[in-house]
């Protein structure tokens, strides 16, 4: 999953904040978050001040304003170690239409609210009308906030290895190994802070902004991994909900959550890709010399030869070092595939420069380096503590072999061993189980072909909340949807739930 607008997996976060607490400091408190029954934040009532101050971030809303709220580090002990959360607001313009605040919940794990606020708030604030302040955090781990980090090697937070992408013949030995080493720094260099990293503190973390905001509710935007955090903290706290928007949602199933995110990412690949193969077959991508083929069923049979020979012989790039081999290209299709169809260019200038003998493979920015280790380590770490995983390498060679049959344009990436099955530590906290018991103040948006957060997963959360939720189903591609594909039709009755509180009687399908 990915944030605001996201169209890759990986998440540059590059915001510096004083006054963050070092995790050296923190190593030495106990694992786990769980809060003590009837407690909701250990915080008190009123919970911390925010001290606000101007921010004005470079092509960002204007007037935007930031603070550090104080949390601890572990739930159970609040008066022990705090982190810190930044916090950024933008205030309503229009006093009198203020309603309340809107949280934007990033998506990831591992997104940014922050760098998420920079890309939408201003298009937002013309959308509320001044219904709203606008406010938004990186979570615990990320960007502003205390950062996190495992001390992972460079090799070792490439995306096509966070993505365990396997071997050209389908072995899995080297992911296994890399495995390995993933959760050993975790479990040695992480501490106290990556064990803290999870759902049900983001939960926590929320209402402790809430009370320190003053609001006695919150509506709220969650992104994409946002929305599980978003439906979380509804179930949790239902009374202190009060407009919720859920954009690209995954399947809630509290066995598999996240495991069955990724176990997801073939189908969905699949369904999404037909977008990108009429795109190329059209006659119109002749003016830019992007055809690809003459049919659109010719397209996918094309991009799975090109990936084996690139398999056997990968061909030099513009990054020294590293070269274009069958797995990049597949990673460089699946990133595309997550943006609108504008990404695709991209990947079709991949295709024809590896094709060409005279031409040289221009590698995506999220391929030609490593993600930062806490980037890596904050996606790594949610994932991880948030659910059980299978431990047997064993399982995942069949399970990868089965895939790669099934959804040969992801080769087995989506059934593939992470760091999960050698995690030190169990979940301190069990999966939240979605259900209808609550206030009739959700809605959902949802692409119909998003290759991460797919359609028929995330029917099985509408259908967890019932009468809760309605639904506005946009026949789209790519993921993310309000204020991002610009449809109409969805824009206009997300706006209209938000702003004016005008929820569908029904679920809605809107066309093109």
């Amino acid at each position: 999953m990915t944030s605001y607008r996201g169209r890759r997996a990986s998440r540059t976060v590059l915001l510096g904040m004083a006054g963050v607490l070092a995790a050296a400091t923190l190593s030495a408190v106990a694992p786990g978050a769980r809060a003590a029954d009837g407690d909701h934040d250990g915080g008190g009532a009123a919970g911390p001040r925010l001290a606000w101050r101007a921010c004005p971030h470079s092509g960002g809303p204007a007037g935007q304003e930031c603070a550090e709220l104080p949390v601890p580090l572990d739930y159970r002990d609040p008066s022990g170690p705090h982190l810190t959360l930044a916090v950024t607001r933008v205030r309503s313009d229009r006093p009198a239409a203020r309603r309340g605040a809107l949280l934007l919940i990033p998506g990831g794990p591992g997104g940014s609210g922050i760098s998420g606020l920079d890309r939408v708030g201003t298009a937002l604030q013309r959308e509320m009308a001044g219904a709203y302040d606008l406010v938004t955090f990186d979570p615990r781990g990320v960007g502003a906030s205390t950062r996190a980090d495992c001390g992972l090697a460079a090799e070792d937070r490439d995306l096509v290895a966070l993505r365990s992408w396997p071997a050209a013949d389908g072995q899995i030995a080297q992911n296994v190994a890399r495995s390995r080493r993933i959760a050993r720094a975790c479990a040695q260099n992480g501490g106290a802070l990556v064990r803290s990293l999870s759902t049900a503190n983001e939960v926590r973390d929320i209402e402790r902004l809430r009370r320190a905001l003053g609001e006695r509710k919150l509506s709220a935007w969650g992104a994409s991994y946002g929305t599980y955090v978003a439906a979380a903290y509804a179930q949790k706290y239902p009374e202190r909900t009060d407009r919720w928007v859920l954009d690209s949602t995954g399947d809630p199933d509290p066995r598999r959550v996240e495991r069955g995110w990724q176990a997801n990412l073939g189908r969905a690949a699949d369904e999404r890709f037909s977008d990108f193969a009429a795109w190329a077959a059209a006659p119109a991508r002749d003016r830019d010399g992007l055809r690809l083929a003459q049919r659109a069923d010719s397209v996918r049979p094309l991009v799975l030869w090109t990936a084996a020979a690139l398999d056997r012989r990968p061909k030099p790039s513009n990054v020294p070092g590293r070269p274009l081999s069958g797995n990049l290209l597949r990673q460089a299709v699946q990133s595309a595939l997550y943006g609108d169809d504008a990404a695709f260019a991209q990947v079709a200038r991949l295709l024809k420069a590896a094709w060409d003998p005279a031409a040289t493979p221009v590698l995506p920015g999220d391929l030609a380096a490593p993600l930062p280790d806490p980037d890596a380590t904050v996606t790594m770490a949610v994932l991880c503590n948030d659910v059980n995983w299978p431990r047997n390498p064993d399982g995942y060679r069949r399970a990868v072999a089965a895939d790669r049959a099934r959804h040969p344009l992801t080769a087995g990436m989506p059934a593939n061993i992470t760091p999960c099955a050698f995690w030190k530590d169990r979940p301190a906290d069990p999966p939240v189980r979605i259900t209808d018991r609550g206030p009739a103040n959700i809605l959902m948006v949802q692409n119909l072909r998003d290759p991460a957060t797919p359609y028929f997963g995330a029917r099985k959360m509408r259908a967890a909340l019932g009468e809760r939720a309605r639904m506005v189903t946009l026949d789209h591609g790519g993921h993310g949807a309000y204020l991002t594909h610009g449809t109409a039709c969805g824009d206009r009755t997300v706006t209209a739930f938000l702003r004016d509180g005008r929820r569908p009687r029904r679920d809605v399908y809107c066309a093109g």
